[in-house]
């Protein structure tokens, strides 16, 4: 069983999404807690070279990450992960990426006032933001990106999967991923993805 589990991810990405539905859904099947902590995309890329399409994107991202953020700050870990679900069912299955309808929508969902949504425009923690980005990356390095996830502090990328797997597949990949992370010298294994994100 793990003793201690975190969980990054950017709200906007939808391989983060998927991976979190197998967390949490092995989370629930063997009794542990998960520490859900957001990291930003666009901070991981503000000094990368990336196309303007991509970079068109990140103000967009920043919202949803900030508005955790102050979820974390303000209200603590039981409403990040409810508005994380909130927000990533609208964006991911719900296919919406209009953050004016999204916010609204997710927030009156996880019973935040509607006045709460002027923290996406905020930069008030983006300090803490920032922490808890450079949190999970500084543990994996900085040539990855989300999610990020830290079993008993041993942290690793991934893993990236489509769609979340659930019962007993869940589990044995958890088992798989928790062993491999904890072999001191492993350190990557990848293939080359063959299907998009499937939500289901």
């Amino acid at each position: 069983m793990a003793d201690s589990v975190k969980f990054w991810f950017d709200p906007s990405c939808p391989w983060a999404w998927m991976t979190s539905r197998w967390v949490g859904e092995v989370a629930e099947l063997r009794g542990f807690d998960v520490t859900w902590c957001v990291m930003s995309l666009a901070v991981l890329n503000e000094d990368n070279e990336v196309s303007e399409e991509y970079r068109s994107f990140f103000p967009r991202a920043l919202k949803y990450t900030r508005l955790v953020q102050a979820a974390q700050e303000l209200h603590g870990q039981k409403t990040v992960k409810a508005l994380y679900d909130a927000l990533g069912t609208r964006i991911h299955p719900g296919g919406s990426i209009e953050p004016d309808e999204v916010i609204p929508a997710a927030l009156a969902e996880v019973g935040l006032p509607a006045s709460f949504a002027a923290w996406a425009d905020s930069t008030h923690y983006d300090e803490q933001m920032r922490a808890s980005h450079f949190d999970g990356m500084n543990r994996v390095g900085q040539d990855v990106g989300t999610p990020v996830i830290a079993v008993n502090d041993v942290a690793f990328f991934g893993p990236v999967v489509s769609p979340a797997p659930k019962g007993d597949q869940a589990l044995a990949l958890w088992d798989g991923v928790v062993a491999v992370a904890g072999y001191d010298g492993f350190f990557e294994m990848k293939r080359t993805r063959t299907v998009g994100p499937i939500f289901d």
